[in-house]
């Protein structure tokens, strides 16, 4: 997630030395929810337990999202969003969803908004910027570091089902899992844990995003690209300029960086919340 004006956000956390498993019914589906480790993981197996309210959010303020698109994610001076696939999801993910009541009004600005624990939802053309980068396609597995309130992972999930996202808030994953799993995203995954070490055990993956600002390319999370694979995270403190970063490991293993913007994200924070 981001802070203002122009990033996204995420903190990282601690560790949990038990393993619990709970599992709660839904009609037609079930969410388990399993902690060990490091980690608290929630598989996401939703059908008709979608509500027919929730999966309205589709239809709704579709014009606002026309407008989004039309106007923040194509020139002035930015890099236009040019991939089809991204702009589909732009247009149909409802970002209102993913917002507090009181940010509604302005879910559809070329701003981020506050989320709560100090989190925001970053500005649209950040999400499609970084969404762009990956070159992703349906079928490619992809890691996010930092679920938040679920938005980034609701694009990546209309493009690819192999959409694996940790959170390090317990809040925001309790309430990310939920809202992803209320709009029908089946297939995904969610875990609440340190995403600076990634989710190994779940690994390698084509594609990797961070959304938070970290001093330096995590190497667990390097280690969990395939060769060929992509990375985007910013890199940098909070009191200096950042970069946007593609990451590309090559078949050898080596690895190549370009920058893509300058940007100004929260930091990635190690240890307990």
């Amino acid at each position: 997630m981001l802070s203002p004006p122009a990033g996204h956000k995420m903190s990282m956390t601690g560790q949990k030395t038990h393993f619990e498993i709970t599992r709660f019914g839904f009609p037609g589906g079930h969410v388990v929810a399993i902690t060990c480790a490091t980690f608290l993981v929630a598989i996401l197996s939703v059908t008709p337990a979608a509500s027919q309210l929730d999966l309205r959010a589709f239809s709704e303020k579709e014009s606002e999202r026309t407008l989004m698109v039309q106007t923040q994610l194509k020139g002035f001076g930015r890099t236009t969003i040019s991939d089809s696939s991204v702009l589909k999801a732009m247009l149909k993910v409802p970002r209102h969803y993913f917002v507090p009541d009181s940010q509604k009004p302005y879910a559809y600005q070329d701003s981020p908004l506050p989320i709560g624990f100090g989190q925001t939802i970053s500005q649209p053309y950040i999400v499609a910027l970084m969404t762009q980068a990956l070159e992703l396609t349906s079928g490619m597995s992809v890691l996010e570091v930092g679920t938040g309130s679920g938005y980034q992972a609701a694009i990546l999930g209309e493009i690819t089902r192999s959409v694996y996202t940790i959170e390090v808030i317990r809040q925001l994953y309790e309430t990310a899992s939920k809202r992803l799993r209320d709009l029908g995203y089946n297939s995904m995954v969610v875990r609440q844990g340190d995403g600076y070490y990634g989710l190994p055990e779940l690994g390698p993956f084509d594609r990797i995003i961070v959304t938070c600002a970290a001093l330096h390319v995590p190497p667990p999370l390097f280690e969990q690209l395939k060769p060929g694979g992509k990375m985007v995270i910013p890199v940098g403190g909070s009191f200096e300029t950042q970069r946007l970063l593609l990451v590309t490991k090559d078949e050898r293993g080596g690895r190549t960086s370009k920058t893509l913007e300058l940007v100004s994200f929260v930091p990635l924070i190690r240890g307990a919340p």
